[in-house]
């Protein structure tokens, strides 16, 4: 929060992208208007990925345990987000997970590659939903 009880400029510039994300209010149905339903999908799974990312970096913080992968295959989806490409992951995770599916943002500075081990932490509030939380480091 601000002086006098007004809002930082952050603060409502992530209110506005949560009012495009969910297409509501004004940003949001003119975001939609212009984009149309096609393009206004890709701007919220976009959203949705640059979110993800933060979501994960709170929950290594909070001390949620992660769980080595190792990738199987890696797909560009051709979409970035602030220059980071989003790739689909096929990864092998050992124990009663098996094989998982993810769309996720990757750095461009650490590209996983087919066999490489990765780390994965799974969704508090989603069971059964596992993210992406980047490469493991070799021992």
């Amino acid at each position: 929060m601000g002086f006098f009880g007004r809002k930082s400029r952050e603060e409502r510039n992530a209110e506005i992208v949560g009012k495009v994300a969910s297409g509501k209010g004004f940003y949001g149905g003119l975001t939609r208007a212009f984009l149309g339903e096609a393009d206004f999908s890709k701007v919220q799974q976009s959203i949705a990925a640059h979110n993800s990312g933060a979501y994960v970096q709170q929950l290594l913080a909070a001390g949620v345990p992660t769980f080595p992968a190792t990738v199987v295959s890696i797909g560009d989806t051709g979409k970035l987000v602030n220059f980071e490409p989003i790739v689909d992951l096929v990864l092998d995770a050992p124990g009663a997970v098996g094989r998982i599916g993810l769309q996720t943002i990757i750095s461009k500075l650490q590209i996983p590659r087919a066999g490489d081990q990765v780390l994965l932490v799974g969704d508090p509030s989603q069971p059964g939903v596992y993210l992406y939380a980047g490469l493991a480091t070799a021992p």
